[in-house]
């Protein structure tokens, strides 16, 4: 199910006066870290300015994957795949998990050898990812023959259902203790001798040992009024969800333009691959230095557009500054529920039909867009703000947050209650930019 600004609210928690954490966002990264708090018995409050995964944590793929990481993040993902067994089995919430393995196709040698390369680097982690041949892909997937060379596979590797999961995450956590508050937008931050004490809602003033910002999208907007400038942009993407077809194979799996994962509903949520818009906003000049670098890798299957919807956080008519009594950018839209792009809905189909012969003809039941956070080198920030003392940042997954939610929540939890991460978290400073 993808939750917008239509879907009942599910949370009713009146906000506190005073709080040990404030977490700010009700995606996954907020809600694993609220559960994980609450779990050590400490006092948090999760505010978040529409539906608890309303946006991109209920819209995203729904993979939950070791494989194809980047180093930094690889001990990250093993963790969260140990996390999300258990929390399958401690919250008593169906969250859709399954370790059915993720498979990367080959369609050329250089595929295969880009997929040796982290096949080596798995080792070093102990994984259980391997190579297979082409026979073996095509045992284990029913496509079309001949159609892949080979691939890369990780069988530990699983998924669960993003919007089902997220939410089932956050009633677990309420049920610890957690307060959440839904229809609650964050204004800004309450400060006394340069730290940050606290925060400003639309509800009123909230004291906090420490604030942690986890807007997703809006993060940089927020950050911004905050006197912060955090270089993260966002893409545009489409995602859509077969009818219940006949079960071509139960995992998830992708070649270098198309993706899908097998649904807990008996359909398909397919996607392609390097797809995706940015529209073009002040920030987008903004963080030009930052991402410069990286600029052809970044806009490889990007196109751009001059403009982007009313309302978008960074939209060139947004506002840019208000202070605690102001209304806000994120009351004005509490649930950013991006369209899907018509064109790539009737390349999917056509794509579908290449790769499974056998379900030609297969209609798409619904289709979403999703807004996704990215940092110039596709790495989260996960740290605390500079010279803002007890405000955190974690934010910019990237499209990579869903399945690595779990153990960034459970580090963010130690981190903020004063305990070591239990990983080196050097590769995702704020000031690496």
């Amino acid at each position: 199910m993808i939750y917008s600004e239509k879907t009942p609210q599910q949370f009713h928690d009146e906000q506190p006066q005073e709080t040990d954490v404030l977490i700010i966002g009700g995606g996954i990264i907020g809600v694993c870290t609220a559960y994980y708090l609450a779990k050590k018995g400490v006092s948090v409050t999760l505010c978040e300015k529409g539906r608890v995964a309303g946006e991109q944590s209920s819209r995203n793929w729904g993979w939950i994957r070791q494989q194809g990481r980047d180093e930094p993040e690889v001990p990250l993902s093993i963790e969260a795949r140990r996390l999300w067994a258990e929390l399958s089995k401690e919250t008593g919430e169906d969250l859709g998990y399954s370790a059915t393995g993720v498979y990367y196709l080959a369609e050329k040698h250089e595929d295969l050898e880009n997929f040796e390369k982290f096949v080596e680097l798995g080792r070093k982690y102990d994984l259980d990812t391997c190579m297979i041949s082409r026979a073996q892909v095509h045992e284990d997937i029913k496509g079309k023959e001949g159609r892949w060379i080979g691939g890369m596979h990780t069988a530990s590797d699983g998924r669960a259902e993003p919007g089902q999961a997220t939410l089932g995450i956050a009633k677990a956590a309420q049920r610890l203790g957690a307060v959440i508050c839904e229809n609650t937008a964050v204004r800004t931050l309450l400060k006394s001798s340069g730290k940050v004490v606290g925060a400003v809602t639309e509800q009123g003033e909230i004291k906090a040992g420490q604030v942690m910002l986890a807007g997703g999208a809006w993060s940089s907007l927020f950050a911004a009024n905050a006197g912060i400038k955090l270089p993260q942009l966002s893409v545009e993407l489409t995602v859509a969800a077969t009818e219940v077809v006949p079960d071509v194979f139960p995992a998830n799996a992708s070649d270098n333009t198309f993706a899908m994962r097998r649904r807990q509903d008996g359909g398909y949520t397919l996607a392609l691959k390097n797809n995706q818009t940015h529209h073009i906003g002040l920030d987008s000049f903004r963080f030009l230095k930052q991402w410069l670098p990286n600029m052809a890798e970044n806009l490889k299957g990007t196109s751009i557009k001059p403009w982007s919807p009313k309302n978008y956080p960074d939209h060139w008519m947004q506002k840019r500054r208000w202070t605690g009594a102001d209304t806000t950018p994120f009351e004005a839209m509490r649930v950013l529920n991006s369209m899907p792009d018509q064109k790539e809905l009737a390349a999917l189909t056509q794509v579908l039909a290449d790769r499974f012969p056998q379900l030609k003809g297969t209609k798409l039941q619904s289709a979403w867009g999703g807004l996704i956070d990215a940092m110039p080198d596709f790495l989260p920030v996960i740290d605390q703000a500079p010279a803002q003392e007890n405000l955190h940042i974690v934010t910019g997954f990237s499209g990579h947050g869903f399945g690595i939610g779990p153990s960034i929540g459970r580090l963010m939890a130690d981190v903020l209650t004063g305990k070591p991460a239990g990983h080196d978290l050097s590769s995702f400073a704020f000031n690496r930019f």
